[in-house]
C-alpha cells in the first residue's frame, strides 16, 4: 500500500520524504489555506519535494473553468493530479481531462456508486472520505470494502486512495482490504510508530546496555 501525506505543510512534507515512505502527497483548498503562502509557489514547491503524485484541487464550479484551472496546474509539474469533485460536472471534466492524458483524482465519494461512475468516466484515482462516514455513524471502511470488491469484479485499473483517515486503524484496516493507498495527516503518521511494548523494550535494552563492561 502506497502512503501519500494529507498536507500542503513543506516542513511536513520534508520530513516525510526523508522517511522514505512517502509515495505522493494529497492537498486541498482547507490544507492549503493553512499555510499563508502564494498558491502556485507553494505547489510547485511541494511538487519538487515529493517524488510521486500531488494531488491539487480545481475550485471552479463550471466545465470551461475546471479545464482552465486543471491544465494551468498540470503545467507546474508532470506529477500534479488533478482533484475534481464528484458530481455532473466533474464527471465531464475527469472525461476531458483523460482524454488530455492528464491524471484525475475524485474527491468527496461517499458511495460506491460515485466511485464506480468516476472510474467509468476515467478517474485516475478515487477518494472515498472514511472519516467523514464515520463522523455520521456511517462505515466508512465497509464503503471502501465494496469499491475494492466493485472494481475487482471488472478488473478496473483507477487506484483507491483511502482519505479522511481519522487514526491509525483505520490505516491498518486499509492495508489489510488491500487499498491502493492511505493518505494520511502527518499526526497520524507519527502515531504509527508508536508503541509502548518498544519503548519499554529500548529502556530494558539501554539499562543492560550501561552494564556492560566496555
Amino acid at each position: 500500500m502506497k502512503i501519500f501525506l494529507d498536507t500542503a505543510n513543506i516542513e511536513e512534507i520534508k520530513k516525510g520524504v526523508e522517511y522514505g515512505i512517502v509515495n505522493g502527497v494529497t492537498t486541498n483548498p482547507s490544507l492549503i489555506s493553512r499555510e499563508n503562502q502564494g498558491f502556485l509557489p507553494l505547489i510547485k514547491e511541494i511538487t519538487s519535494i515529493v517524488p510521486g503524485p500531488v494531488s491539487v484541487e480545481v475550485t471552479a464550479k463550471n466545465f470551461e473553468e475546471m479545464i482552465e484551472q486543471a491544465k494551468t496546474y498540470a503545467k507546474i509539474s508532470e506529477n500534479v493530479v488533478i482533484k475534481v469533485p464528484i458530481n455532473m460536472e466533474g464527471l465531464k471534466v475527469i472525461k476531458k481531462l483523460s482524454d488530455l492524458n492528464i491524471k484525475t483524482n475524485t474527491t468527496l465519494i461517499f458511495s460506491s456508486s460515485q466511485a464506480l461512475l468516476a472510474a467509468k468516466a476515467g478517474a485516475s484515482y478515487v477518494s472515498p472520505f472514511v472519516g467523514r462516514i464515520d463522523d455520521i455513524s456511517g462505515d466508512g471502511m465497509g464503503l471502501v470494502q465494496e469499491i475494492i470488491q466493485i472494481f475487482d469484479n471488472y478488473s478496473i485499473e483507477t487506484e483507491i486512495i483511502v482519505a479522511s483517515v481519522r487514526h491509525p486503524l483505520h490505516f491498518v484496516q486499509s492495508a489489510l482490504m488491500g487499498a491502493d493507498i492511505a493518505t494520511v495527516p502527518f499526526s497520524t503518521l507519527s502515531k504509527l510508530l508508536n508503541h509502548p511494548l518498544t519503548d519499554i523494550g529500548m529502556e530494558k535494552f539501554l539499562k543492560d546496555w550501561e552494564k556492560v563492561e566496555k
